[in-house]
């Protein structure tokens, strides 16, 4: 073969070889991406074969019905619940073709309920804690920030937790903020304060009920339904304060059912990636930054 044609046999050869080595890297490259939770997508016409269990099966979902903006009654329809919380559970359950019904009940009873087998999950702003782990698992979707509501103009001037010492200041029985607000009682104490009386509420309403009849100069809760509340009734409440504390929120699902649970986390997963979760907080007027990767916590 003439040496010329030699050579450009070579540079054929050689420009082939680093072709292929391109799709390769770029094939390596790519497979990360296809396997990660990211590419999650939506698969109800495999409901059988990805969740056996859960065939034929429908999933009893436990709210209060009185925590907006995750979970409230619609105006036009008493008997549909919906906000931010309600709207993801549909969302997640659709993305697996498993249906749903809606539980309401008192948001400290729907823990036990969950334990019980009465309901299949609790999605209702629930915060996830070690404690509460050692009896349900949890998959979280969300940051928390607590929220202190106060009457209109803030009459004690509320700035922070130290201001709190010798008020009267509600919150849900059985939640962070009620723990938080002993801890806040007991430093009062400690530091010769005027003491903290914390009334516990059984639910959303009454908290809101107290602060509004004056018998409590404060509402501790979550961030969300502060914000929520003041913009409902401007004339009435006001946003005093935030408590960034780094909590998570999640739904919550007996310890004996890990195929709902990975069907919460891959529904998430899916809704993150293809943005509709992102659209879900912001038709709720919720901040989408709140959003966290989803994740499975069981301990």
């Amino acid at each position: 073969m003439p040496h010329s044609l030699a050579l450009g046999a070579n540079s054929v050869i050689m420009h082939f070889a680093r072709l292929c080595l391109a799709v390769l890297a770029a094939a390596m490259l790519a497979l990360p991406a296809l396997a990660s939770p990211a590419w999650a997508a939506c698969e109800p016409a495999r409901l059988a074969a990805k969740y056996p269990s859960l065939k034929g099966v429908t999933v009893k979902i436990g709210q209060d019905g009185e925590s907006p903006p995750f979970s409230t009654r619609d105006p036009k329809d008493f008997s549909k619940l919906i906000g931010l919380d309600a709207d993801l559970a549909r969302a997640v359950f659709a993305c697996a073709g498993i249906p749903v019904t809606f539980i309401t009940g008192s948001w400290s009873g729907l823990i036990p309920a969950t334990m019980a087998g009465q309901i299949d999950v609790m999605w209702d702003t629930l915060l996830y804690t070690p404690e509460r782990a050692k009896r349900l698992d949890f998959v979280v979707y969300m940051g928390a920030v607590t929220g202190v509501m106060v009457p209109k103009g803030n009459p004690k001037k509320l700035k922070g937790l130290a201001d709190l010492c010798g008020l009267k200041v509600t919150a849900g029985l059985g939640t962070t903020q009620e723990a938080q607000l002993r801890e806040v009682a007991a430093t009062c104490k400690t530091e010769g304060k005027a003491a903290l009386e914390i009334i516990t509420a059984p639910d959303i309403p009454s908290g809101i009920r107290l602060v509004q009849n004056g018998r409590a100069d404060a509402f501790s809760t979550n961030k969300a339904l502060v914000s929520a509340m003041a913009e409902k009734m401007p004339g009435v409440f006001d946003f005093a304060f935030e408590i960034q504390t780094g909590a998570k929120i999640a739904a919550g699902v007996a310890k004996n059912r890990p195929e709902l649970r990975q069907v919460i986390l891959d529904g998430l997963t899916a809704l993150a990636a293809d943005g509709r979760m992102k659209k879900i907080f912001e038709d709720n007027r919720v901040d989408a930054s709140a959003a966290r990767t989803p994740e499975i916590l069981t301990d």
